[in-house]
């Protein structure tokens, strides 16, 4: 019990500490990226947290498998460099003793991973698409920041707008702004004409209407009308303007990987078949790892710590490299969804072969005795 307690300290220890470091560098990525966005004006800057929030579980699951492998390798390599795991060895303790002891924190990294791939991540996935799906409703207006222009495009049947919005100053509330500058030109490839219109104006604020209508009132300013490329613009000098803006829609359509469980079960079509066994794939991949890492943390004190790590992190990469490719092909239609199980049998036999590898050499090497 001692020798269990210890195993399973240490390679918790070291994984949650591996793991919290992937953790901090994939969502420090993601984090740029988002707020790339939100500098740019495709997104709200207040939603950035809730995104990464709702992004975690998402990548937890895939962060915890590789927290474990590594985790175990890095404890397990210290333990033979100080000669640990020799005097267990003299005492007994095999290596197959020590991955049932090792299943002990696999079971609770094996229960998180199942929590998250089986219900938290869908659930925040569709928490994520929706504030998404609500961001592309709002029009720039809401996502204006100052001192900025921000360009806006859409697609009307033939005719492809472009617009480019500016404003010196805008209110906390989002509702007034000052010295406001709108281009826009629209495109109508049917007909091959293109028009252009510019507003500028001192102020600006938008107004909610009884019906829940929006108007963006602009005051004292100027609108120019015309043709790209030609001289004959039309200039009209406005006290008031109002341009009403488009009603937010929001259609959320849920993919996949944002529908729950029970969902995945009833559904008939193939690309939520595959959402579903990439979950329970991502179950196996849990205590398969473990099984190929203990026997890979085996090192000799003369070798170093990391001697045999490069090596290892390569095979858990081909692994789970296998498992994503084979999931795109499986998403195309191109593969079948039995490839996820050769896979996992694959590498299953494969930690087989490395936990039992000192009984199979010797048996070879009984055998080559017995010719000789």
């Amino acid at each position: 019990m001692i020798v269990l307690r210890y195993l399973s300290r240490e390679v918790l220890t070291t994984l949650s500490a591996i793991s919290a470091v992937l953790l901090i560098i994939i969502m420090s990525g993601r984090f740029t990226n988002y707020l790339k966005d939100a500098a740019q004006g495709g997104i709200d800057p207040s939603i950035l947290l809730w995104i990464m929030w709702y992004r975690l579980p998402d990548f937890l699951y895939l962060i915890l498998p590789l927290g474990l492998f590594l985790g175990i390798l890095l404890a397990y390599g210290r333990m033979y460099l100080d000669s640990e795991m020799v005097i267990l060895t003299s005492a007994g303790m095999s290596i197959r003793k020590i991955f049932a002891y090792t299943l002990i924190p696999t079971t609770i990294i094996f229960v998180i991973v199942a929590w998250l791939c089986f219900s938290l991540g869908p659930a925040g996935i569709n928490k994520f698409r929706e504030l998404i799906e609500k961001q592309d409703s709002i029009t720039e207006f809401n996502t204006l920041i100052p001192g900025h222009f921000q360009t806006y495009d859409k697609v009307t049947g033939s005719t492809i707008t472009n617009r480019v919005t500016y404003t010196e100053s805008i209110s906390n509330d989002k509702r007034y702004l000052k010295n406001i500058f709108i281009s826009q030109i629209d495109v109508n490839h049917a007909t091959g004409k293109t028009t252009s219109n510019l507003l500028l104006a001192k102020t600006g604020k938008i107004a909610v209407q009884p019906d829940n209508s929006r108007y963006l009132i602009l005051d004292n300013g100027y609108r120019y009308d015309g043709q790209a490329g030609q001289a004959d613009y039309r200039v009209t000098h406005y006290k008031t303007y109002g341009i009403l803006l488009p009603q937010p829609e929001i259609n959320i359509e849920l993919k996949s990987n944002a529908l729950t469980t029970e969902q995945l079960i009833d559904s008939d079509k193939f690309v939520d078949k595959v959402e579903l066994y990439w979950r329970f794939s991502m179950l196996l991949l849990v205590p398969i790892i473990a099984m190929l890492a203990v026997p890979l943390a085996k090192v000799n004190p003369r070798q170093g710590r990391f001697f045999k790590l490069i090596p290892a992190i390569f095979l858990y990469m081909l692994y789970l490299g296998l498992l994503i490719a084979s999931r795109g092909q499986m998403d195309k239609g191109k593969l079948p969804i039995f490839v996820f199980w050769i896979i996992h049998l694959i590498f299953f036999g494969l930690g087989l072969t490395l936990l039992y590898w000192d009984i199979i050499k010797l048996k070879f090497q009984s055998k080559g005795a017995n010719l000789c």
